[in-house]
């Protein structure tokens, strides 16, 4: 009897029905996961993929937003925000599949809308840094069945990694939480260089934040006022918004 050859990389000994390999691809592929899924529940496999690629990615998306972002900063704007993007773009990358559509035009929309909207209201940096996270994960998930060879595991590895690096480098970033605030001040016989501890001392007593550094901006000699820009450390779960802001109009 012939014994095949355990070696040989291409596996051609394996009795395989060549139709059934065009249909289910690799053991290891999402496509044959959702298909496996679909026959366990004995219903289609386009009801079930759907539902479970959405509440895969909404998952990864919740974790990285509420147990990362939103334990520090607790904006409530910003995490209704990540969510409803993250939500909207999966969905519409996953429709535009089905339609044809090239995905290039799809990111050109959200690239006009990111141009036109927040151009007008100054957003953090750590806002659109996870913004683009929210982007990136969405954009993965709701393309993968369209990568034949990436299997499953490499999906929800690639997902975790996500989790893990956002954890640990805003574990590091957030140590020392600074931030800045412009502040106008009137005693300007205390700008020169020779007396900056006294005017760090003013500052802080009269601010009462834990006063970092300075710069000193615009000087109005005529009004006897100066522009101060302060770096202050942030305690524990603080937040400020409107710390660019001078005055109101």
């Amino acid at each position: 009897m012939l014994q095949p050859d355990l070696t040989n990389p291409t596996l051609e000994f394996l009795d395989v029905d060549p139709t059934i390999a065009a249909q289910y691809g690799r053991s290891d592929s999402i496509s044959y996961l959702m298909n496996s899924i679909a026959d366990f529940l004995h219903i289609s496999e386009s009801v079930v993929t759907l539902p479970l690629m959405f509440l895969f990615n909404f998952l990864v998306t919740w974790i990285i937003v509420y147990f990362i972002y939103y334990r520090v900063s607790r904006r409530r704007d910003y995490y209704s925000t990540f969510m409803l993007f993250s939500s909207a773009m999966f969905l519409l990358l996953w429709l535009m599949q089905i339609l044809d559509i090239q995905t290039g035009f799809v990111l050109g929309l959200f690239a006009i809308f990111g141009m036109i909207r927040y151009r007008t209201e100054t957003v953090p940096i750590r806002e659109m840094t996870y913004l683009f996270i929210i982007i990136a994960i969405s954009v993965i998930n709701s393309l993968s069945l369209k990568a034949e060879d990436l299997a499953w595991y490499q999906l929800l590895f690639a997902n975790i990694l996500f989790i893990v690096l956002t954890f640990a480098f805003d574990i590091w970033s957030n140590r020392k939480r600074t931030s800045t605030k412009i502040v106008l001040y009137e005693k300007i016989e205390n700008i020169v260089p020779e007396k900056r501890e006294a005017l760090l001392d003013d500052l802080k007593q009269r601010t009462g934040l834990d006063i970092q550094d300075i710069e000193i901006g615009h000087i109005d000699f005529l009004r006897d006022v100066a522009y101060i820009k302060v770096t202050y450390l942030l305690r524990k779960g603080e937040a400020n918004t409107i710390d660019m802001i001078t005055k109101f109009k």
